[in-house]
């Protein structure tokens, strides 16, 4: 599943191409996926502006010229193609899991513009699009949600608060979208060890200043995954079929047996699970 940087490389991906284009059809092939699309939704998105792309933890929010719009949740194997419109199989889209070329089953949705076409695939069908009439009413669609990693309220009040008397480890916290939005396995893995924090830590049990870690390398550790395009666990690109490369960058992710990265470290990277979730870290430096 796209976590908060590849999300964001589509988003950015997006903007270059749909922003201020009015859409000129809508075509539903599938309503049934996570969540059985809106009857509205064509009648919603028909002859609407694209005035912004916008993204909120691992959502895409597409918003129109009169602040409505609609959300997009990729799931597990949803993926986003552009194609020229008068052209088929065009190069061009922000696949997660797939090939540049635009498949020829599970294309669910279809949002046409002058000349090109977004098409949305999803062989699992465990994404989702949600439709939105104002500002409050999208609002209301993330009320549950925590704070993203770079949102001034994941602060250090707030997450000392969060974490008394919490018996919960601290992955499954930074896994918990209702404490902090966007993180998923991998990043929690690398914010962890950059860290030095076991991730079967209780989270009350988390000191002030490892607090403190835990706040800064998850703003780090995102920020290099979207200067570095994503990881490409599976082959994620962006629109201009460009490869993400942060996975070139892993401390502990998928590096199972491996000596730990870290100077005079004498550990090794170990594999657990927690919650049924592969985790990574280092034996030795992560207390």
């Amino acid at each position: 599943m796209p976590e908060l940087p590849e999300v964001e490389i589509v988003r950015q991906s997006l903007k270059k191409k749909v922003k201020d284009m009015i859409i000129q059809k809508v075509l539903v092939k599938n309503r049934n996926l996570r969540f059985k699309l809106d009857s509205k939704f064509e009648r919603h998105l028909y002859k609407k502006k694209i005035k912004k792309i916008d993204r909120f933890s691992k959502y895409l929010i597409i918003i129109f010229d009169n602040n409505s719009g609609f959300i997009i949740h990729l799931g597990m194997s949803g993926t986003i193609h552009l194609c020229d419109i008068n052209k088929k199989n065009f190069f061009t889209n922000t696949s997660f899991y797939h090939s540049p070329v635009l498949p020829k089953k599970h294309n669910h949705i279809e949002i046409h513009f002058k000349k090109i076409k977004f098409i949305y695939n999803d062989p699992r069908r465990f994404g989702y699009f949600s439709i939105f009439n104002n500002k409050i009413d999208l609002k209301k669609k993330f009320n549950n949600f925590g704070p993203e990693p770079f949102s001034k309220s994941f602060n250090l009040n707030y997450v000392i608060n969060y974490f008394k008397k919490k018996e919960k480890n601290i992955k499954n916290f930074l896994l918990d979208q209702k404490f902090i939005s966007g993180i998923g396995n991998i990043y929690a893995s690398e914010i962890l060890f950059i860290s030095k924090i076991n991730p079967f830590r209780k989270a009350k049990n988390i000191t002030k200043d490892e607090c403190k870690k835990i706040i800064l390398n998850s703003k780090i550790v995102l920020k290099k995954a979207i200067l570095k395009g994503g990881s490409s666990i599976r082959n994620f690109q962006n629109i201009n079929g460009e490869i993400g490369n942060f996975q070139k960058n892993f401390k502990v992710y998928q590096r199972e047996n491996l000596k730990c990265v870290k100077v005079k470290c004498k550990g090794f990277i170990q594999k657990k699970f927690i919650s049924n979730r592969s985790s990574f870290f280092c034996n030795y430096c992560q207390k």
